[in-house]
This record gives structure tokens, sequence and C-alpha cells, in this order.
């Protein structure tokens, strides 16, 4: 897993840069999964989840269910 992660293909929202860059960064990874990581500490071993969970997360967000 450690080979695959640091060979990830990292990705952050293109409105990061009104952010300073400090943002949630998102990879593909094998199996459907996603690694996702901050940004400021990329050095953290990402937090990663299944498919189904990033789609019922992606389907929140675009919904608005996260928003403050």
């Amino acid at each position: 897993m450690s080979e695959e992660l640091s060979h990830a293909d990292w990705r952050k929202a293109k409105a990061s840069g009104a952010n300073n860059g400090n943002c949630l960064e998102v990879a593909p990874l094998s199996g459907g999964r996603v690694g996702i990581r901050d940004s400021e500490t990329p050095e953290k071993p990402p937090f990663i989840v299944r498919p189904e969970v990033w789609d019922a997360f992606i389907d929140g967000a675009k919904k608005g269910e996260f928003d403050f």
C-alpha cells in the first residue's frame, strides 16, 4: 500500500488557490478506493475509503448536506 500511495496522483480542487493551497487532496487507488489527505501535512498517512463511501460523500456534498 505504501508503494501505491507514494506514486498516487494526488489532486486538489481548482478553487484551492483561494485558500492559499490549504485543502484536502484526493487520489484514486486500486480497487476503486480513494485516498484523502490534508495538503498541509502530506507526510501523514491518508484516510482511505471504499468506493461506495466516496460516492456517498460526493453525493452528500453536491446536495449541500455538509454546508455549515
